[in-house]
């Protein structure tokens, strides 16, 4: 399988939309960016449709096309007939207009494969053979067979499609003609580079529209009507059954449309539980106009039903019906890893993801696997990683959260915009003799402290840094910093414990005061004997002063 599909590694956020849209979980995780497995996809294109930032990119087929057009052979479109629901109110008569002026040669609709298709389905069915058919059209369906149901796999109608019937239908008409088929599925692309060389290229219609613009050719409207063709039916939900006139009343016809609905069919019929039926079989909801490149700004699903089953004719394309060997088409069996762990390695990889008893395994889907278990296969066959699991990495980060808050010495306390006490540490309970973190939680501030200075934080928005402060309530000195985080609208108040510091420099001054007390006493003492004896001492009074007044000033200082 070519990758039709890839990934815009730059648009990845690691989302796990597609992987939970995958109906066969085709995507790996690695590295925060999805992988798409083109080994086990099926080319539906859900993760196409449902990636919030457009990081699925698929592959354009303009550059071929364009490459054809210069060829100087005639390039003929088989022109899918969902075109009607895509480009409303632009006939075949109008889009052949246009896309002559691009260049091409002819423009003829799939729908004349599709009646080749429809007959051969009716041969299939009224000879009786199998006891279970189903359709083969959608490619996406077929692989699905191919690589998850191999079992089933001789239920699969041997017949192609009608794009590989109707190109090839071209090429016996117009031997040097190449075949260029326009669509809304991105399957088709696989399907033409994977069988044989009856469709040179595949064009989805948003590639068509962007042609179109880039060679200024404008659509007209034009929605001429005649009684041909019904097997335009095709692109919708029962469009196969529809155009089954002559049926075989022993089986049982019914439709099945959305991957989910046909994997539950196909479990039943390996179950042996469906028996004498014809399956029209679709991965898209809705069918082809349910396709996943139908062009988004104009999708609806029963405005388009409505708009194709109005442009269907009564009658049948006459065409020559081809030899049944023409039509016939293999569909082997593909391999793909289905390894599965030991009971052993798969406890230890659920214990990886913090799952050690059964009450532990959430099976949220936020990874986008159904079960924790089935993630950890997948961890195993490498498309998944441990930390692909939300609740896990949050528990992990709450924990990590929790061990760093209670352990700090510094008190915290998380205040809403009520001033309402929404988490307080150890430290900051121990600082306000608390027993429990519950004798205050929900409550106002107001119990255990004075607001004020987080009213003003909030009015202001500017924070309090390093702020000492006395709580009499509690006899304690701290330095708080109060400060206010916009995006959750939380006050956020820090208290250092400095009642230590404080009584220490409070027992300082007291030691400096003493000190300066002496010496006031020793000045007045040496004064007086100065005195008594100035006749002796002469000028050597007055520089003992002034050492001992620089005493008394270096102690007043400290």
């Amino acid at each position: 399988m070519s990758d039709f599909l890839t990934l815009k590694k730059s648009n990845c956020k690691n989302c796990y939309k597609c992987i939970r849209h995958c109906p066969v979980k085709s995507i790996r995780f690695s590295g925060n960016q999805a992988h798409i497995i083109s080994s086990d996809c099926i080319m539906c294109g859900q993760c196409v449709v449902v990636c919030p930032q457009n990081a699925k990119k698929i592959a354009d087929g303009t550059e071929k096309v364009r490459v054809l057009l210069q060829s100087g052979k005639p390039v003929i479109v088989s022109l899918a007939p969902s075109f009607i629901a895509n480009y409303e109110g632009i006939g075949i008569n109008s889009m052949r207009k246009a896309l002559k002026k691009l260049g091409f040669y002819d423009v003829e609709e799939t729908a004349i494969g599709a009646k080749m298709v429809k007959t051969e389905y009716e041969r299939i069915v009224n000879e009786g053979k199998s006891d279970v058919i189903i359709s083969s059209c959608c490619h996406s369906v077929n692989l699905l067979i191919q690589q998850y149901f191999p079992d089933v796999l001789p239920y699969l109608a041997k017949v192609v499609s009608p794009m590989h019937a109707h190109c090839q239908d071209i090429k016996k008409r117009i031997p040097e003609a190449h075949t260029v088929f326009v669509g809304p599925c991105l399957s088709k692309k696989d399907e033409a580079y994977t069988y044989g060389d009856s469709v040179d290229a595949v064009l989805t219609f948003e590639e068509l529209t962007e042609m179109l613009k880039a060679g200024n050719v404008t659509l007209e409207k034009d929605t001429e009507k005649n009684e041909y063709s019904l097997t335009r039916l095709f692109p919708t939900t029962g469009g196969i059954l529809r155009t089954m006139t002559d049926r075989n009343s022993d089986y049982t016809y019914m439709t099945v449309d959305g991957v989910e609905n046909c994997i539950d069919a196909l479990k039943d019929i390996r179950s042996g539980n469906i028996h004498k039926c014809f399956i029209e079989m679709s991965a898209c909801s809705g069918s082809c106009i349910g396709g996943p490149v139908m062009e988004k700004h104009k999708h609806n699903k029963v405005r388009d039903f409505v708009t194709v089953s109005q442009y269907a004719g009564k009658y049948d394309f006459e065409v020559n019906q081809p030899d049944i060997t023409e039509l016939a088409k293999n569909f082997p069996y593909i391999q793909r890893n289905t390894s599965v762990p030991t009971e052993y390695e798969l406890n230890e990889i659920m214990k990886r993801m913090g799952k050690f008893r059964p009450e532990q395994e959430l099976n949220c889907g936020s990874c986008g696997y159904n079960t924790c278990r089935e993630k950890a296969v997948a961890i195993y066959q490498g498309k998944a990683e441990v930390s692909m699991c939300l609740p896990f990495l949050k528990e992990k980060a709450e924990s990590f959260s929790d061990i760093i808050v209670n352990n700090t010495t510094n008190g915290l306390i998380v205040l809403n915009d009520m001033l309402e006490v929404q988490q307080i540490n150890k430290s900051a309970l121990s600082i306000m003799n608390l027993r429990s973190a519950n004798d205050i939680l929900g409550d106002q501030i107001i119990r255990i402290l004075d607001p004020c200075s987080f009213i003003e934080v909030q009015s202001t928005g500017k924070g309090i840094y390093n702020e000492r402060t006395y709580l009499a309530d509690y006899q304690r000195y701290v330095e708080q910093t109060i400060v206010l985080d916009r995006n959750s609208n939380m006050l956020i108040c820090i208290m250092r414990d400095v009642t230590d510091e404080e009584n220490e420099r409070v027992k300082k001054d007291a030691i400096s005061r003493q000190t300066i007390e002496i010496a006031d006493k020793v000045v007045e003492k040496q004064m007086r004997i100065v005195q008594e004896i100035a006749s002796l001492l002469g000028e050597t009074t007055a520089e003992t002063k002034i050492a001992l007044s620089k005493l008394k000033e270096s102690i007043t200082n400290e």
